[in-house]
């Protein structure tokens, strides 16, 4: 068994690193509490949802509640998810220089307290759903089914970031479910946009390993797009601002939402601007900036919904 105190090498200079007790490290790092950016992803499209919702619904009683649970629930099945991939991945994550000092490949877990840890995880997850309508509880186990088929996909696709998206941005899903227990047009085209997002950056961040990738086999859209990824962002980026558009308009957003949009719209643009293919520092540092983009729409949303509530 390796050192439980190793360091993640693309995770340094994080709290789990100095402060969680030596024993927990691992699992914290299974869960990725120690680069928590793909939980606030995960996390964007459920608050986007939860506040569209609510405002249509002219009903703020439950949103503050609902937010808690999105947070939790956002943070600890990223957790699941992740232990899943790296259960699933742990033979390729030991080929590719920036993850074969994972928790798995490095030796610090076995696969069977892995494993465990997965189950635990996903019970906790269970309790946050139950607080919820039985068509939301029901809602949320379906979206397992494409949490697990998607560490199988870079093997047999070039675009493994569109069963990603499928899956990141179920939370898009989620709100409607909470609020009106049904999934209308509103929350689909939501969901749409919120799946062009999730394609546009994890292709950003699929270019700090393109290079490993070629040589193991593994396909993603940053191999497929290369040197055209900028016109490639420009259209998934685009869509998703377009297809929130449709959902803001569907949902008879006022204009605190259309401000949001529009913050987040320029904050793609900024992206597209500073990327540099070529950079797999920069490709991190962009990629992690969409939480704030997210967050930029959130509170857009968020401030119509109490306009409309009030």
């Amino acid at each position: 068994m390796s050192d439980a105190s190793a360091r993640v090498a693309d995770a340094t200079g994080n709290w789990v690193d100095t402060l969680a007790p030596q024993w927990a490290r691992p699992y914290l790092r299974l869960a990725r509490f120690d680069r928590p950016i793909g939980s606030w992803l995960l996390l964007m499209p459920c608050w986007w949802s939860a506040a569209l919702a609510s405002g249509m619904a002219h009903d703020l009683s439950r949103l503050p509640l609902t937010i808690l649970l999105f947070f939790v629930g956002a943070f600890v099945m990223r957790g699941a998810g992740c232990t899943w991939n790296d259960i699933t991945d742990r033979d390729l994550d030991a080929k590719v220089e920036r993850t074969r000092s994972r928790p798995l490949p490095s030796g610090q877990v076995s696969a069977k307290q892995a494993l465990a840890f997965l189950v635990a995880q996903a019970l906790i997850g269970l309790v946050v759903l139950l607080q919820f309508n039985r068509f939301a509880i029901l809602t949320g186990i379906a979206s397992l089914v494409i949490v697990a088929i998607y560490p199988f996909m870079k093997r047999v696709t070039w675009w493994p970031q569109i069963v990603l998206g499928l899956a990141f941005s179920w939370g898009a899903l989620m709100g409607f479910a909470v609020v009106f227990a049904r999934i209308d047009v509103t929350a689909l085209v939501l969901y749409a946009g919120a799946i062009s997002w999730v394609i546009g950056y994890d292709t950003i961040y699929a270019h700090q390993d393109t290079e490993d990738d070629a040589l193991i086999g593994v396909k993603s859209t940053a191999r497929l797009f290369g040197a055209h990824t900028h016109q490639a962002l420009i259209m998934f980026y685009g869509l998703a601002v377009m297809l929130i558009g449709v959902a803001l308009a569907s949902g008879d957003a006022r204009w605190p939402a259309w401000l949001g949009l529009a913050a987040f719209a320029a904050h793609l643009a900024w992206q597209i601007r500073r990327l540099r293919i070529d950079d797999p520092a920069l490709c991190l540092r962009v990629f992690k900036s969409n939480r704030d983009a997210g967050l930029l729409l959130f509170a857009g949303l968020l401030a119509d919904a109490v306009m409309r509530g009030s």
